[in-house]
């Protein structure tokens, strides 16, 4: 099959290296002529947010699917159209990638997210209570385009931008369930994995797979995706992002219709990775085994303050020595502060002994450049 990818970053690069073993034929669109996908398939360089550009792009694939939601999802619309097979489908596409249609698709299907409400012109108009978050209808992601109103000082630094002004929930953990759906109906959740942020740059610090949960709160994250599946009508692959308050409810934080970093320790810690599953999602074939096979966890290689260039990786050579423990880059030859690099995945026999390697490992390496 000829499979188009919208963007050319690094899950649509560790996407293509998983599917190398299967015989299709790979194309991706990216606006950066070195995009990490860019010396792995057939490499178009131009806008995914462009109509024409997506449509063109688009015509002669079996099948189109996405690696960031940014895209143009009118030119998938059309493309469904013309017979193109879109996965996911554009109108969940179009649902997700704004905050507004999200927010909304939770309260219709009565799946729990923090109370909301709507601002489309001034701040005259909140009426929520302080302290609150929040979050710009689109475009955000990566912790950019979302901020937390706590004081009447911090309202002078609010957007005056359609947005949803969410309630701050009191969070006790952060964590993520990534759940996949075939062409055929076929349902598959992985794990629940919890995400410890790094709180200066408001990106992932480390992933953590399996997570002790009671069985009231399983069955809440049950619930959950259960109602999520069926409310979606569209195969995909989707990273749930929930909050655990401190009273033991679950919320949803939000919803990314990709593969996504809080899945990443599943290359070696599940028994098939969440990119297996996404190949098998788009092709639908019969979806992979999910299961956790041993403790795991994930930590971010992002470009360290201060440094801009051509990167380095200090002290790699060191963690390469390390058993259990697995180097993934994303073929970026420049860096800059916060920037994504890569990740580093370990495994262990316990949550103690895995915090512990996470902790040693994030304390070994650092991205700088030249």
């Amino acid at each position: 099959m000829k499979i188009g990818i919208l963007g050319g970053g690094q899950l649509g690069r560790m996407l293509i290296q998983e599917a190398l073993k299967y015989d299709d034929e790979f194309y991706t669109l990216d606006p950066a002529s070195d995009a990490p996908c860019h010396n792995i398939s057939y490499f178009t360089q131009g806008s995914f947010n462009d109509y024409e550009t997506v449509l063109n792009f688009g015509k002669d694939k079996d099948v189109v699917t996405i690696e960031i939601e940014h895209v143009n999802a009118d030119a998938l619309a059309e493309l469904e159209k013309q017979g193109v097979k879109v996965v996911p489908n554009s109108n969940i596409i179009k649902t997700i990638q704004q905050k507004i249609l999200q927010k909304q698709f939770y309260k219709a299907h009565d799946i729990p997210s923090p109370e909301f409400e709507i601002m489309d012109g001034s701040s005259d108009e909140i009426k929520m209570p302080l302290p609150f978050v929040q979050k710009m209808n689109t475009g955000g992601y990566d912790g950019k385009g979302v901020q937390v109103i706590r004081t009447s000082e911090d309202l002078k630094s609010l957007w005056i931008a359609d947005s949803v002004i969410e309630k701050l929930v009191d969070i006790d953990k952060e964590l993520s369930v990534i759940v996949a759906r075939n062409e055929s109906g076929e349902t598959q959740t992985f794990p629940v994995t919890e995400m410890v942020a790094d709180p200066k740059l408001n990106l992932l610090d480390f992933n953590i797979c399996p997570v002790l949960l009671s069985e009231d709160i399983e069955e809440q994250i049950n619930s959950i995706t259960e109602k999520f599946l069926s409310a979606i009508q569209s195969p995909g692959l989707f990273a749930i992002e929930l909050f655990l308050d401190k009273e033991g409810k679950v919320w949803v934080n939000e919803t990314a219709p990709r593969l996504h970093n809080s899945g990443h320790q599943s290359q070696e810690g599940n028994a098939n990775s969440q990119f297996e599953q996404m190949y098998r999602v788009v092709k639908n074939l019969p979806l992979a085994d999910t299961d956790a096979i041993i403790y795991s966890g994930m930590l971010n290689l992002v470009g360290a303050e201060g440094y801009s260039g051509k990167v380095v990786y200090e002290g790699m050579e060191e963690v390469l020595k390390l058993p259990e423990t697995y180097v993934h880059l994303y073929g970026k030859t420049e860096t800059k502060p916060g920037r994504k690099m890569g990740h580093i995945n370990v495994l262990a026999e316990s949550r103690e002994e895995l915090m512990e390697k996470l902790v040693m490992v994030k304390g070994m390496v650092r991205v700088i450049a030249e």
